[in-house]
């Protein structure tokens, strides 16, 4: 095994390939490192999904992206305060920022977070004609602690679609994830790891692939004959 970089010690970098953007993108294409957005579901202080959420973020870079997490905590429930709340708007900045994103969830009670699906529900669908989510890259992972499953991923996947992102094919699920990290908080060399490397590679082709013609890939007719003005009225109705 090649020596791996300090950050990456359970890789073998004989086999880990660096992106070939002349592969990916056109010699127009955007060549700034794409930005990715990565948001973890529990407020533990022991968090195994936020535990994947940096070894998805070391890896991300290693592959040539620019990484930030958005912390939950103090984030209000969906309507339960303004969007001008600071934690909101901290969130839906780093949405706007991003050209792609990573949403790891653990399983709870067969399904994805509370706090993960609150942190999917401040992101809202347009602001204005503006769509801070579509045409964008998302990998979907999950951590449980029992055996494998992939109630969250799928439902993550759902609303990656809802939210007009690109959802990569592959994806990663690590049961009993107590049992996947070390006394330092890293995780041990597995098939799950390597599954992990696998989605950030992915996710970091596809995003070079999809971004610089995500607004051609997302025209569509029956926007193209609404006004901004209009889509603007229809999608911010208020509540009764």
């Amino acid at each position: 095994m090649t020596t791996p970089p300090a950050d990456l010690p359970n890789v073998d970098v004989a086999h880990l390939r660096l992106v070939d953007l002349a592969a990916l993108a056109g010699p127009d294409g955007p060549r700034h490192a794409p930005r990715i957005l990565i948001l973890y579901g529990s407020l533990r202080s022991r968090s195994f999904s936020r535990l994947v959420s940096e070894e998805a973020s070391r890896l991300l870079r290693w592959f040539g992206a620019e990484t930030r997490t958005f912390n939950p905590a103090g984030l209000p429930l969906p309507d339960g305060a303004d969007p001008d709340h600071p934690k909101v708007q901290e969130l839906r900045d780093l949405a706007a920022w991003s050209e792609g994103m990573v949403w790891v969830s653990p399983e709870r009670h067969g399904a994805m977070t509370g706090i993960m699906k609150a942190q999917i529900d401040w992101l809202p669908l347009s602001l204005g004609a503006i769509r801070p989510t579509q045409g964008k890259t998302l990998a979907v992972m999950e951590v449980s602690g029992g055996s494998q499953s992939f109630n969250a991923v799928n439902q993550m996947r759902i609303l990656g679609r809802w939210m007009r992102m690109v959802t990569i094919p592959n994806q990663s699920s690590v049961p009993r994830a107590f049992t996947e990290f070390d006394e330092n908080d890293r995780m041990k060399p597995s098939p799950y790891y390597n599954r992990i490397v696998d989605v950030m590679e992915e996710l970091v082709k596809f995003t070079h692939l999809v971004r610089g013609r995500s607004a051609y890939l997302t025209d569509r007719y029956s926007e193209r004959i609404e006004s901004a003005e209009q889509l603007s009225k229809r999608v911010n109705q208020r509540s009764t």
